[in-house]
């Protein structure tokens, strides 16, 4: 048994109302069902009764609706004295649709982003593929970021602001990784570094991953410094807000700036060098900051 079957059959064991994985899929696999879900969505005030709910998804047999809506209540809708309401399982369903990751598979046109390139000094250009975001060098191809991105944060967007929305996406859900939280289901993330940093091209990456339910992201070590207090004091001090320009503009968060000093137990230096000055900064596997040395360039 794999460690993530034996982490769901655990899950399982202890939830007395849980459904198994086929069985939730295959509650939500209806037309109706999925009506239901939608129309409790967009219905301006909740709990809904039974009868407007029925009202608005369009179906006359009443037995045949209380049938589908039994399916989803207890899982994905709960009952109430007043009507129904959404369970948190019933809304990520909704979301998901609405996301797109359900219902799209759109194609967009490489476009321009901030920034110059790392390792040549080339533009940057953004591509979107199999609902992933990359932000790459045009000349010498080198990765400087590649996440997933719903289809749903493409609509009525310009590139500009798509570019704006990966960025803050990226930052939020790395954040909350490092955290400890799972961005996906709330479970325990736990974090590791690594040297299999595949598609990144970086010497090491941290690792999330969570204990519940087996979601994980890599990311360059250098991505955890953007809220750390001494680096953003750093470059306060220089007039430089962390929060007013693209991650992957800052060489030292895309990786080219981070040293393995060792990896038992794992020491990494991520250097963070700003007119003329520069901030080292030495973390442990865990991304916990351990040491910090500013000092003048020569």
């Amino acid at each position: 048994m794999s460690e993530t079957d034996a982490t769901e059959d655990r899950l399982l064991t202890d939830c007395t109302d849980c459904l198994a994985p086929a069985e939730a899929f295959a509650a939500v696999g209806n037309e109706t069902r999925l009506a239901i879900l939608e129309a409790l969505w967009q219905s301006p005030d909740r709990p809904v009764t039974f009868s407007e709910l029925r009202r608005r998804v369009g179906m006359r047999d009443s037995a045949q609706f209380n049938y589908h809506l039994g399916q989803l209540t207890g899982q994905f809708v709960r009952k109430t004295d007043s009507g129904y309401d959404f369970r948190h399982a019933g809304e990520k369903v909704v979301r998901a649709v609405l996301s797109g990751s359900f219902t799209e598979n759109p194609t967009v046109e490489p476009f321009a982003v901030p920034g110059d390139c790392a390792d040549c000094g080339g533009s940057l250009s953004a591509s979107y593929r199999d609902e992933h975001l990359s932000v790459g060098c045009v000349d010498c191809e080198r990765l400087h970021a590649h996440a997933p991105f719903p289809p749903g944060g493409l609509t009525d967007r310009s590139d500009e602001e798509v570019a704006h929305a990966f960025d803050q996406r990226i930052r939020h859900l790395h954040c909350l990784a490092a955290d400890g939280v799972c961005p996906e289901c709330g479970g325990r993330m736990e974090t590791t570094l690594s040297r299999e940093t595949t598609p990144l091209d970086v010497a090491v990456c941290s690792v999330h991953r969570c204990a519940q339910c087996d979601h994980r992201i890599r990311s360059p070590v250098g991505l955890s410094l953007l809220d750390q207090s001494d680096v953003v004091g750093f470059h306060t001090t220089h007039g430089v807000d962390l929060r007013g320009r693209p991650h992957w503009t800052f060489q030292w968060c895309v990786g080219d700036r981070t040293t393995v000093l060792d990896d038992d137990p794992w020491r990494v230096r991520v250097d963070v060098p700003l007119d003329g000055e520069e901030l080292r900064v030495t973390l442990d596997e865990r991304l916990d900051v351990v040491a910090v040395e500013r000092r003048r360039l020569d």
